[in-house]
């Protein structure tokens, strides 16, 4: 039995500062620091999720690159929660808040902090604002690989693990941020797009 195609239906880029989808600019604020930045972003878009204030930045990032590339695009009434998964990989882990709460080490631990100081968090803030409960994986690597991400999801998805995948690379240092994440949904009919995740 031939494999049914799997379509990338839509795509989002947040890096220095600019925010895309499908290669249409959205929104951008180059002044501030970064975290001034997520906090407009969320702002602009409008996503009425309070929580996101108490995340840590690389949460933040993933957080909203999945509501811009899910809005408008996916319709999560047409699949089970178990059918949707996310497939996620970065470079420096959660080291940006493995540095912040290890100063506070230096007095009182912060609880708040301590959370995050594991990169898949990020995973779990987005499958629980959208009730998500399908395969999920995070990858540490020293660069984007899309061929790796492609291959695994591919897997997933031909296998009937999932019938709908998040994938593609949330990575945050500091003032270093970069977000690219795809929807790849089973025998989409949306034909036009280029098949291959393509972070240029």
């Amino acid at each position: 039995m031939p494999e049914e195609e799997n379509n990338i239906t839509c795509d989002c880029k947040i890096s220095n500062r600019v925010i895309s989808k499908n290669g249409v600019d959205l929104f951008t604020r180059q002044d501030g620091n970064l975290n001034d930045f997520l906090i407009s972003a969320y702002e602009h878009f409008r996503l009425n999720y309070p929580k996101f204030y108490k995340m840590d930045n690389l949460c933040r990032l993933g957080l909203l690159a999945a509501e811009i590339l899910l809005r408008d695009s996916f319709k999560k009434e047409n699949y089970r929660p178990e059918e949707v998964g996310i497939v996620l990989a970065n470079s420096h882990s959660s080291l940006d808040t493995d540095l912040k709460y290890y100063e506070t080490t230096r007095g009182f631990a912060s609880p708040s902090l301590f959370v995050y100081t594991l990169p898949n968090i990020v995973m779990g803030e987005i499958c629980i604002r959208h009730k998500f409960k399908g395969e999920n994986a995070l990858f540490i690597q020293r660069k984007f690989n899309p061929e790796f991400i492609q291959e695994y999801v591919r897997d997933l998805l031909n296998n009937n693990i999932l019938q709908a995948c998040i994938c593609g690379w949330v990575d945050l240092f500091a003032e270093r941020h970069e977000a690219i994440l795809y929807l790849i949904e089973k025998g989409s009919a949306d034909l036009s797009r280029e098949q291959k995740l393509n972070p240029k």
